[in-house]
């Protein structure tokens, strides 16, 4: 078994038993608008947290590149717990 074929068939599992319950909707609009929820509201703060979770790994290991680590996982956290107010805004300006 190839590494690739380890971690991407589960990937995909996952993924698709995440979004299955929205992409049984009737409309396009409607799927699409709850994937983004989704994303927005499960799966961006996730990965900001085990973006953190990973930086915090590597400052206590002692890496040289610990703080760009941080730094970029302070900023990958602004925007996932962001993301909501930021596409509110977008919306709010394009209506």
């Amino acid at each position: 078994m190839t590494l690739k074929t380890k971690y991407l068939v589960p990937a995909c599992c996952l993924t698709a038993c995440l979004l299955a319950p929205e992409l049984s909707h009737a409309t396009v609009e409607t799927t699409l608008s709850n994937i983004q929820d989704k994303l927005i509201t499960t799966i961006l703060p996730l990965i900001s947290i085990l973006g953190l979770v990973f930086a915090g790994f590597s400052f206590v290991a002692g890496s040289q590149n610990a703080k760009s680590h941080l730094i970029l996982a302070i900023i990958g956290a602004a925007v996932g717990f962001g993301a909501p107010s930021i596409v509110a805004m977008i919306r709010g300006l394009v209506n």
